[in-house]
């Protein structure tokens, strides 16, 4: 097969998926002519095929906290002889937790889609103990990505801690390291302004302050909406962090979300199960007096979780 050949095909493709994508989406048309190769703000980042898959799927929901909750008995790398196909999993795991397991990658890199949180909500939920160096961690950070050439990785968003402007200098430190856009992550404090110039320069945008209390930063549910035209409207993807209620990901459609909800039926002993028909999910009580073991509790609930994984695919 010729080079030209070769164009031909990959032309074909991508104008494929632009119009897959466009029939949900008319407003994506600059988010896969970026994604086809144009510099953003003139960084000279050019898009890859890990970003056209993303474009493939409609939402894709991403199954955070695998084994590294110590009073949960799931963990993803014990029960891998009982799970067989990795390649089927969106997962997203935090480099905090990856810098003491880094054996879990080798797992992880083998999802269908991976996503690497900076570990910013450790350190802004204040369990971090003892002093950091905040340019060894970007740089132990940058490392692991590059090392395993993580596609979609977020930036260190601890301005609460150290003030935005040094979050933007380790922003720009980690980006010059792995020669990649992060995905910054907006909270309320950095205001409108910023969220539309992030959506100007940026492929992929996040949006904290989903879940807690409105007082302390939550953003109301009313405005989700205009967030996630604006992202589109400038042709980026957006990401809710920590956001799974399914009847407002019915209702509100980004383009990836993340959430530990799966877990809550380990620790309340109960199971949940897909139901396709509506793509929702019921919880359910074990039959017959007792609990479930945990162990298998957590391996179904995992499962029929990401049975409404698959669904977010093909119809939000």
């Amino acid at each position: 097969m010729t080079d030209r050949q070769t164009d031909r095909q990959t032309e074909a493709r991508n104008e494929n998926l632009l119009s897959r994508r466009n029939k949900r989406k008319p407003e994506s048309v600059l988010c896969l002519n970026k994604w086809g190769g144009y510099d953003i703000a003139g960084n000279g980042y050019h898009k890859t095929d890990e970003f056209l898959k993303e474009a493939e799927a409609k939402m894709r929901v991403f199954l955070a906290g695998n084994g590294y909750h110590k009073t949960d008995e799931f963990d993803l790398k014990r029960l891998a002889a009982e799970i067989t196909s990795f390649e089927n999993f969106n997962i997203l795991e935090s480099f905090y937790m990856l810098r003491d397991n880094e054996a879990f990658m080798n797992l992880l890199m083998r999802c269908n889609s991976f996503l690497l949180d900076s570990g910013a909500f450790t350190f802004m939920q204040g369990t971090h103990q003892g002093e950091i160096d905040w340019d060894e961690y970007i740089e132990q950070y940058a490392d692991l990505i590059n090392r395993y050439d993580v596609k979609l990785f977020f930036e260190l968003d601890i301005e609460t801690i150290v003030g935005m402007a040094e979050v933007e200098r380790l922003r720009a430190k980690l980006e010059k390291l792995t020669n990649k856009q992060s995905i910054p992550v907006w909270h309320i404090q950095r205001g409108k302004d910023y969220y539309i110039r992030m959506c100007q320069e940026y492929n992929y945008v996040a949006l904290g302050g989903l879940v807690g209390k409105i007082l302390t930063g939550r953003i109301p549910e009313e405005l989700y909406s205009w967030f996630i035209n604006t992202a589109h409207q400038y042709g980026a993807k957006i990401h809710g962090l920590g956001y799974t209620s399914v009847a407002g990901l019915h209702k509100y459609h980004f383009d990836s979300v993340d959430s530990t909800a799966w877990l809550s039926g380990n620790r309340g002993g109960f199971l949940y199960k897909f139901i396709p028909d509506t793509g929702s999910m019921k919880q359910l009580k074990p039959e017959g007096k007792g609990r479930m073991k945990a162990r298998a509790a957590a391996l179904n609930n995992f499962i029929e979780w990401n049975k409404f994984c698959k669904y977010a695919e093909r119809n939000l």
